[in-house]
C-alpha cells in the first residue's frame, strides 16, 4: 500500500489540488446565486432571461 501511495503521490496532490479549486469556485457561485448578483456578468435590462433569473 505505501509503495503505490509513494508511486503516485503527485498525482493523488494535483488531483486534491483541483478538488479543493473546483470546491471553492462552486461555493463562489453559491453564495453569489444567493446575494442575487449575476451569472453572466452584464446587466439584466435587455436580457431575455430576466424573468427566469430574478422572479420577483
Amino acid at each position: 500500500m505505501l509503495t503505490w501511495l509513494s508511486a503516485n503521490l503527485g498525482t493523488i496532490l494535483i488531483t486534491a489540488g483541483l478538488i479543493i479549486v473546483l470546491a471553492l469556485a462552486v461555493l463562489s457561485l453559491i453564495r453569489d446565486r444567493k446575494k442575487g448578483k449575476s451569472g453572466c456578468g452584464c446587466g439584466c435590462a435587455h436580457c431575455a432571461m430576466h424573468g427566469v433569473c430574478h422572479k420577483k
